[in-house]
């Protein structure tokens, strides 16, 4: 059964479905009702045909969406049977989305002065919704984005074109930016500005390194985990999360964003 608060059962069309960067694409789909209501930070469920013997959905955070056009832009990676199925839907295709799910960013009532956006690999989306929301409200921020290799960096363009003052790129081979991980431009961001707060989502390692880091400079930070869904709304209790005071909850339905202090890293 699908929760009532907020969330429901949309269909959608794909309008476009193209790589973007190694084994990573990009898929714009219209769904009026959705794109109007998602939220930074939230997800959605989508429904991709084509293997009945595999029912579950596929849980993807998104990048942006356009409430005026109708449209919700999200970016994934290929990394298994769905996501490969997924990448062969094709402009015009039909299916359904269950969303929006979870809960996302949130701007504490003491607007901070700058915000520190923190991504790495796949966890680009949502990070890049965030930068379109801290745009939007008049919020100055700087980003990290960070990526194996400089084929699978995605990101850089969408970030700077949002208004970000500085965008620091990492890869760990070290064949575009800093060679290194995240964590080493965010210590050199935290050496040079004062933040108010940090966003991250990316690997679990990645975001604990993040989170040690604010909290040694003594900067609130929310970070946007990854878990497996099955269900995406807290019934199947496959994507519970640690938490600090003892106890879990779910990603899906109490996250996907947490502020980092509550989390067991």
């Amino acid at each position: 059964m699908i929760p009532s608060s907020g969330v429901g059962l949309h269909e959608f069309e794909v309008v476009s479905n193209e790589e973007v960067a190694t084994s990573t694409w990009r898929l714009v789909l219209r769904a009026p009702a959705l794109a109007g209501s998602i939220r930074p930070g939230q997800f959605m469920n989508l429904e991709v045909p084509g293997d009945p013997s595999h029912p579950l959905r596929i849980p993807l955070s998104f990048a942006s969406a356009d409430a005026v056009a109708g449209t919700v832009d999200l970016v994934y990676a290929v990394v298994g049977e769905g996501t490969e199925r997924l990448s062969h839907m094709a402009p015009g295709q039909r299916s359904t989305a269950v969303g929006p799910s979870g809960h996302g960013w949130r701007l504490p009532e003491s607007v901070p002065v700058r915000v520190l956006l923190v991504a790495g690999g796949v966890g680009a989306p949502p990070i890049v919704a965030a930068a379109g929301m801290l745009a939007g409200a008049g919020v100055p921020f700087d980003a990290v984005l960070g990526a194996q290799t400089a084929s699978r960096l995605w990101g850089e363009e969408r970030l700077s074109s949002l208004g970000a003052g500085t965008v620091l790129v990492t890869t760990d081979d070290g064949s575009r930016g800093i060679k290194g991980f995240t964590t080493d431009a965010m210590s050199r961001l935290l050496g040079e500005r004062d933040y108010g707060l940090v966003m991250s989502c990316g690997p679990q390692p990645m975001m604990a390194g993040v989170a040690r880091l604010a909290r040694s400079a003594g900067i609130a930070c929310q970070v946007s985990t990854e878990r497996m869904m099955g269900c995406g709304f807290g019934a199947c209790n496959s994507c519970n999360v640690t938490m600090a005071a003892g106890g879990y909850r779910s990603c899906c339905s109490d996250g996907p964003v947490f502020d980092a202090e509550e989390l067991a890293w």
